[in-house]
């Protein structure tokens, strides 16, 4: 180990960021800033563009990862936004290096030209099933002499750059996790490095800029494993040291599958938009494959940077489990935010909803302490963030939607009980200090107890004409949110419902 570590996320853009991506993202911070910090060494994370397939690119797409990430807490020390030292990090404003180590490896015979059409590589292939041989490359170009070669280049005839494979002997890839996974040379396909448009394969582009950028650890997902030996062996053609690589577990659904859309929302924006708290995601990712003790259930990233090992990661395949997400995201919510920060948060959710005014979201907002009041009211009932417009509706619009007249009515009572209530509260109203919790139960108590009712049987009638439903916070203090002015006119329209 050095006396630095340095550690990459290197997406494509080619559309939203996964959570298993995410998760590799918060590994490499917490092993760089937490885990390198810890031991004494220097951390950096770096984030790095890797665009060089360029017919799946989608339009905004690195941007929109970044703001994501930066919407979880995830932050990286150089990037195509922040620099840095070893700028550019964007691939495709780095071809033309890419180009100079290929044509390098063909100079030293590493590496060599490839003439092959995509018509006799379809052959190949249908000629490898029907003879039910191991799919791949047949180094059709490999022994090609060198006037063979600058003929096919005079013509102009297109061409790809592959690596030469050694054919004998073994590729050892050593991993942090799982130990060293050994290969058999001549059952490693001889892979493009150099496409026929001068843009780098993942293969050798990976390795340049790991190389250059002083990459330490490599973390990414299992699905590289079967390449591996590949970049081992660039490595070595090229007298580079190698990092150390890990490969990290990969997430499955809850039948065993690869996780994806068919199993709900599973991109980064997928959960943002289902109202999910970042801190609540941080906090089962960690749990996806990491484990202090066990039993510890909620990590803030603070407790995340002062435990987290990579050591501990397991290279076992989690699986997601969108309950316990759901059981945690509720905890952070009720439990571990303020209130203050949980409406600030609310806030888009309510202007978007069109309930409150459209205005910068910070405690200067015209109507941020009502919105305090009302998620201090709610707290225990909001799971997700998108619940909150419903579940303050009936306190910030002035009419309610239309609701079912069976429900001013409790079960055992007549409807006509049920108006006397309404009656006798109207008369009521006009006196009561609702912000007087005490002096509003009191009176209502004494209402029941004049209308020879039990509480239950008044209170229900009022609390259904207040919210135009049968579930509330405490009555006494729904009353008080709603408000004199508006609980009159509810109490009215709701005698014109049952009269």
């Amino acid at each position: 180990m050095t006396d630095h570590i340095r550690v990459r996320f290197a997406p494509s853009p080619t559309g939203s960021l996964h959570i298993g991506g995410a998760r590799l993202v918060m590994y490499n911070v917490l092993f760089a800033h937490g885990e390198a910090r810890r031991e004494g060494k220097t951390g950096k994370f770096i984030l790095r563009i890797e665009d060089t397939d360029r017919k799946r690119l989608i339009e905004g797409s690195a941007e929109n990862l970044m703001e994501g990430l930066r919407w979880l807490g995830l932050n990286w020390d150089e990037g195509p936004d922040v620099g840095g030292p070893y700028a550019p990090y964007v691939q495709s404003e780095r071809k033309h290096r890419y180009g100079e180590v290929a044509e390098q490896l063909v100079s030293e015979g590493k590496a060599y030209r490839c003439f092959c059409t995509p018509e006799r590589l379809q052959e190949v292939r249908e000629q490898q099933q029907r003879e039910k041989l191991p799919p791949g490359y047949d180094r059709h170009c490999r022994n090609l002499s060198a006037e063979e070669v600058q003929a096919k280049l005079d013509a102009g005839e297109p061409h790809v750059i592959r690596f030469a494979m050694p054919l004998e002997g073994e590729t050892i890839v050593p991993d942090l996790l799982r130990g060293d996974i050994v290969y058999q040379n001549d059952k490693i396909d001889d892979l493009v490095i150099l496409k026929s448009d001068g843009f780098p394969t993942y293969h050798l582009a990976v390795v340049v800029d790991d190389h250059e950028m002083d990459i330490t650890h490599v973390t990414r997902g299992p699905e590289w494993i079967p390449t591996a030996p590949l970049h081992v062996q660039l490595y070595k053609a090229l007298g580079w040291e190698m990092p150390i690589f890990a490969h990290m577990p990969l997430i499955l659904n809850p039948n065993g599958g690869k996780l994806s859309k068919r199993h709900g929302g599973v991109s980064l924006n997928d959960f943002r938009e289902a109202g999910y708290l970042p801190e609540a995601l941080i906090n089962y990712m960690a749990l996806l494959g990491w484990s202090l003790d066990g039993k510890t259930e909620i990590y803030t990233m603070d407790d995340l940077l002062q435990h987290f090992t990579l050591e501990k990661v397991s290279p076992s395949p989690s699986t997601f489990d969108r309950a316990k997400l759901d059981w945690l995201n509720a905890q952070w919510i009720n439990h571990h935010i303020s209130t203050e920060d949980l409406a600030l948060r609310v806030m888009p959710w309510l202007i978007e909803a069109g309930m409150i005014t459209e205005a910068p979201v910070n405690s200067d907002h015209p109507q941020y302490g009502t919105v305090v009041a009302l998620t201090g009211l709610l707290k225990d009932r909001i799971h997700f963030l998108t619940e909150a417009p419903d579940l303050m509706s009936y306190f910030l619009i002035d009419e309610l939607p239309d609701y079912d007249t069976a429900l001013l009515v409790p079960k055992k009572m007549e409807a006509a009980d049920a108006l006397k209530v309404l009656h006798a509260t109207s008369e009521l109203l006009p006196n009561l200090n609702l912000d007087d919790h005490e002096q509003t139960e009191a009176a209502f108590r004494e209402l029941a107890e004049g209308l020879e009712m039990k509480p239950g049987q008044v209170f229900m009638p009022i609390r259904v004409a207040a919210t135009g439903r049968a579930q509330s916070p405490g009555l006494f203090d729904t009353l008080a949110a709603v408000g004199k002015e508006r609980l009159i006119a509810r109490i009215d329209l709701a005698r014109e419902k049952l009269g």
